[in-house]
């Protein structure tokens, strides 16, 4: 019994009637070259879906392109050396400054140090004529408080160290004189000056002149009376020499 399509009727062509169609089409462009004409232009191929091949596209970047990349990452390599460099410089000149500013320090501290351990004859060259703790009517205290060393008047007199002023002017039987406290805590004493070239409350270094040598208040001649006191007031006094010597004086 034959079967036949209803007319107006349209259906799906089957799969076979489809395989059987793209076969004959393929056959028939194969012959006249078509396919090949297609595959050979490049506008047509790159129109061609995705899914008609099942490849994936590749996307192909231009010499231009990748050279621009590729200077770019230089240049970021050479800022970050550049970078690197600049902090180490900046590093390396702190350490430098840092160890300038201790040994600066450190010379600084040396040469304080050398300045407070310095001391002098208060007249260079001159000797001791007189003792400390001799005895005799001219001291009212029976002895003398003091060393003297001869020198005629208007000698420089100096400070035998580092200190600060703390008397000067009129010492009654000491005539003029000046007081120092000295950085170890003792204090001398430079009397009988014909001038006083210090004020209170300056402070001196080792040997710098601090007035002339004279004879003012009680004395017999012109000297200098030099004493070392644990106070700065009469009676608290030490050996002169003794404490000269304690510190590098040779008398």
């Amino acid at each position: 019994m034959a079967f036949t399509r209803a007319p107006g009727k349209h259906r799906r062509p089957s799969r076979m009637h489809r395989t059987t169609a793209r076969a004959a089409g393929v056959a028939a462009l194969t012959g006249t070259g078509v396919v090949g004409t297609l595959a050979a232009s490049p506008a047509l191929a790159a129109e061609a879906p995705a899914e008609s091949t099942g490849l994936t596209p590749v996307v192909t970047i231009g010499d231009s392109v990748a050279e621009e990349i590729a200077a770019q990452a230089a240049a970021q390599e050479q800022a970050a050396r550049q970078k690197l460099a600049e902090q180490t410089a900046r590093r390396k000149a702190a350490e430098q400054a840092k160890k300038e500013r201790e040994a600066k320090e450190r010379a600084a501290r040396e040469a304080e140090r050398r300045r407070l351990n310095t001391f002098v004859l208060p007249i260079p060259g001159s000797h001791v004529s007189t003792g400390y703790g001799s005895g005799g009517f001219l001291w009212s205290s029976g002895s003398h408080t003091g060393i003297d060393f001869p020198a005629a008047s208007g000698t420089p007199v100096h400070a035998v160290g580092a200190g600060t002023v703390v008397q000067a002017g009129w010492g009654g039987a000491y005539g003029n004189q000046v007081v120092i406290r000295m950085a170890d805590g003792m204090y001398t004493q430079y009397a009988h000056l014909s001038s006083i070239g210090v004020s209170v409350g300056q402070t001196v270094a080792p040997g710098q002149q601090i007035g002339l040598s004279g004879a003012t208040g009680n004395v017999t001649g012109a000297h200098l009376h030099f004493e070392v006191r644990a106070t700065p007031e009469y009676g608290s006094d030490v050996d002169p020499v003794a404490y000269l010597r304690q510190h590098g004086v040779s008398l």
